[in-house]
């Protein structure tokens, strides 16, 4: 485990940029998402 000191570039988190916020507290998309990936379980399980 590496020892990080304070106030380097390394010691901040990243932040997220305003389409990735967007991306995720719209509830539209997310709803789009959620529909997506249960269309690829479907397909997984009919498969077998």
């Amino acid at each position: 485990m590496s020892i990080r000191t304070p106030f380097e570039q390394t010691y901040y988190p990243p932040v997220p940029t305003r389409l990735t916020q967007f991306f995720r507290t719209n509830l539209i998309w997310q709803f789009f998402r959620f529909l997506v990936l249960n269309i690829k379980i479907l397909r997984m399980v009919r498969k077998h």
